[in-house]
């Protein structure tokens, strides 16, 4: 029997034919179905409600707020950003705290601080400034001009007073604490009258050298700072 070469027999065309056809049928009809499900369906994005960004809080301080001699994660910014989460309201922390810094130093680099925005800001500084005796009306001047430049940004502020070492005299110590009581009654700031509430003067807190807090004692201090740190972030849009 001769073999046969080139296209089957044609009794066998239709039937391929037809069966081809059918294929390409539902092929179609799979993309189609496939189309209006797409349309019908909304994307992640549209479907999934926006997630407001937490609030960007700058902390401008000195030793006490940079956790000088703790772990990072005992240091006052850890600990202040668990205490806030915990509490429900999260919060990105950039860090503007540098050990031995000045009144002075905090206000030259504020606008190197702030040049990446900022949301809310604590402001913890001036006890390098009574540790060496300077000016309290210099301190009053670089404290008023840093509150200024964050009020024209619209930035809520915490203001956390300090206290001069009393070996200074009580005159100095009564004008020292006496700049931070006129700021602190600034219209818009808020106000902690003392950083170190409730952690000064007990060792069992202190660090060897009795002037940074531990681990404990930092908590004694976000314990204190957390109502009004809270009342901060709720100004938060409104100034």
């Amino acid at each position: 029997m001769a073999e046969r070469y080139g296209p089957s027999p044609p009794s066998r065309q239709p039937g391929l034919a037809r069966r081809g056809l059918f294929t390409l049928s539902l092929l179609a009809l799979a993309l189609l179905t496939l189309s209006l499900l797409t349309r019908s369906l909304p994307t992640a994005a549209a479907a999934a409600p926006a997630q407001p960004s937490a609030p960007r809080l700058l902390i401008l301080g000195d030793s006490l707020s940079a956790g000088y001699g703790l772990p990072a994660a005992d240091a006052f910014q850890a600990q202040l950003a668990a205490a806030l989460a915990r509490a429900g309201h999260p919060v990105r922390i950039i860090d503007g705290a540098v050990s031995g810094d000045t009144t002075a130093g905090g206000l030259a680099r504020l606008d190197w601080v702030l040049a990446g925005g900022a949301d809310a800001a604590i402001v913890e500084l001036g006890g390098n400034d009574g540790l060496r005796g300077l000016d309290p009306a210099n301190t009053e001047k670089n404290l008023s001009a840093i509150l200024d430049k964050l009020a024209a940004r619209h930035i809520p502020a915490l203001l956390a007073g300090m206290y001069a070492p009393p070996n200074l005299g009580p005159q100095y110590e009564r004008e020292f604490r006496a700049v931070f009581a006129r700021l602190g009654a600034r219209p818009g700031v808020i106000y902690e009258d003392f950083f170190l509430a409730g952690v000064a003067a007990h060792k069992s807190l202190d660090q060897p050298d009795h002037i940074h807090p531990d681990a404990a004692g930092v908590r004694v201090v976000v314990a204190h700072i957390l109502p009004l740190v809270l009342r901060l972030l709720g100004e938060v849009g409104h100034t």
